[in-house]
C-alpha cells in the first residue's frame, strides 16, 4: 500500500518516529489557542493520497492528552480513501484553561 501525502506547510512531512509505530506525528500549521472546554478545527496544510479501500485515522496524541487534556475530538476521525481536500484537526481542550496550540506543534497521529 502506497500513499501520497502533499505538504503545503513549512512543517516536515509525517514521518514514522520509531520502527513498528502504528502512526505519524501530524503538526498544526497554525497558531490557534482553545478556550477552556472548547474546540478548534486547526489546519495542517497536508493533502493526502489513500488507496482505495483503505482509511486513515486522525487519533489522539497520548501526551497531550495526559499533560493538558487535549485530544482529537472525534476520535478516530476517519478519512475516506476519496477525500482530497485539506486534513484538519479537531482539538477539544478538557481543561480548565486555555491552551495555545503553535504552528508546528505535534498534535495528532495519522494511522492508515
Amino acid at each position: 500500500m502506497k500513499i501520497k501525502i502533499y505538504n503545503e506547510s513549512d512543517n516536515p512531512l509525517p514521518e514514522y518516529q520509531n520502527k513498528g509505530d502504528a502512526g505519524m506525528d501530524i503538526r498544526a500549521n497554525e497558531e490557534v489557542v482553545i478556550r477552556a472546554f472548547g474546540w478548534r478545527k486547526i489546519k495542517t496544510g497536508l493533502y493526502i493520497i489513500i488507496p482505495f479501500g483503505y482509511e486513515g485515522q486522525m487519533r489522539s496524541r497520548s501526551g497531550l492528552a495526559a499533560k493538558h487534556g487535549i485530544q482529537v475530538l472525534n476520535t478516530p476521525g476517519t478519512i475516506d480513501s476519496g477525500y482530497r481536500d485539506e486534513l484538519m484537526v479537531i482539538l477539544i481542550n478538557h481543561g480548565q484553561y486555555a491552551y495555545k496550540v503553535e504552528k508546528g506543534d505535534r498534535i495528532a497521529q495519522l494511522v492508515i
